[in-house]
Parts: structure tokens; C-alpha cells; sequence
């Protein structure tokens, strides 16, 4: 199964034990996640980016500097511009944080409900999801020198007769340079394989 399809299951289960919703940052670097995606109302979305609430949320704060899982109610962090209260009047009146991995590329998965409490059995589940998901997305950690070269070489626009001939290889080694790259990136073309790459910050 590709990495897609499993985090692609694995929010599935998430949004089981979210009845309003979830977001997850994944491998966060440098401020910002090698996967975001959300399911919480849209209307709650769209307030919160615009407001930049990610700069003032406490959820955040708790997740980049502690690892492990906690319901929202239980953070004892202070949330001066009211984004919890913001939170609960579209709905997210309750609520978890869970996160892992190192502080160099920390995941970030919340969930919420309107209800009640999560109880001890959905953290246990919300953990396990946010490491399985953290595991899913992992990036590749390193490219060959070679396959750097070549990914690079198509990324300036060169054609693969001219960049087997810039690199001293023939056509066919290069070729075979850009699929062993696909292949460790888990691209199907090449041009995902540049843009996997510039997200990881391998290229």
C-alpha cells in the first residue's frame, strides 16, 4: 500500500473517534508540515487562518514543545486571545492534542467533539493513530548524490540527452537515475519527484 493510501486510512479511523473533526500536521519543519489536512468546519477553518490563530494557539505551543496526548481541558498553558473559546462557538467544545516525534519534524494531530470529554480509551486510540501517521509520512531522510544530480538537472529544464551528457553518462544511466529517485521518493512521475524532493528539502 503507498504512503498515501495508508495515511489516507489511517484518517479515516481518525475522523471515527472525531465527531467534529480533526487536523493533523505531520512532520512539521521549520514552522511548517510536510502534510496538513483538516476536517473541522470550514467556517472554524477559514476564522482560524484568517485570524493567523496558529500563531496564538495554545494547542500548538503544548504540542511543539511537549510529546505525548492531552485533552485540550487539561493544558496548562494560558490562551490570552481566547482561541479555545473561539474554538467552542462553532462547535469544538471539547477536545485532545496529541504529539510526536522529534522537535525537528514534530506531528500534530487534534480532534474534537461537541459533547463531552474524550475518554481515556479515545486518547489511547489518538495516540496510537498520531504515531502511526507521524511512521506513514515519513520522509526519506537522504537522495544519492547521483539522483540529486539528475532531479536537479530536470528542474533546470534540461532534456535527458543533454543532462546525460552534462552528468558523463549515457541517456539510459540517467534514466535509470531518475526512476531509482522516483522510486525512493515514492513518485509516479518525475516532476512529483522534484516537488517531494524540494518538500523535503533534499533538493
Amino acid at each position: 500500500m503507498s504512503e498515501r493510501k495508508v495515511v489516507n486510512v489511517l484518517l479515516e479511523q481518525l475522523a471515527l473517534i472525531a465527531p467534529m473533526g480533526y487536523t493533523v500536521g505531520l512532520h512539521i519543519r521549520f514552522a511548517t508540515p510536510l502534510v496538513y489536512t483538516s476536517s473541522y468546519p470550514s467556517d472554524w477553518v477559514d476564522h482560524y487562518n484568517s485570524h493567523s490563530y496558529y500563531l496564538r494557539d495554545p494547542l500548538v505551543f503544548w504540542g511543539v514543545g511537549v510529546e505525548g496526548t492531552i485533552r485540550w481541558s487539561a493544558i496548562p498553558l494560558p490562551d490570552p486571545f481566547g482561541v479555545m473559546r473561539k474554538a467552542a462557538s462553532y462547535g469544538l467544545n471539547f477536545g485532545a492534542v496529541s504529539s510526536y516525534g522529534p522537535i525537528t519534524s514534530r506531528s500534530i494531530v487534534g480532534i474534537s467533539r461537541s459533547d463531552r470529554e474524550f475518554n481515556d480509551s479515545e486518547l489511547g486510540e489518538l495516540r496510537e493513530l498520531t504515531v502511526q501517521l507521524h511512521i506513514a509520512a515519513k520522509p526519506p531522510s537522504e537522495l544519492t548524490r547521483a539522483q540529486i544530480e539528475a532531479l536537479q538537472c530536470v528542474a533546470n529544464g534540461d532534456r535527458h540527452s543533454a543532462a546525460a551528457e552534462k552528468l558523463g553518462i549515457t541517456e539510459s544511466a540517467f534514466k535509470a537515475r531518475l526512476q531509482s529517485a522516483r522510486v525512493r521518493l515514492e513518485a509516479r512521475t518525475t516532476s512529483e519527484a522534484i516537488r517531494k524532493a524540494r518538500e523535503y528539502r533534499l533538493l
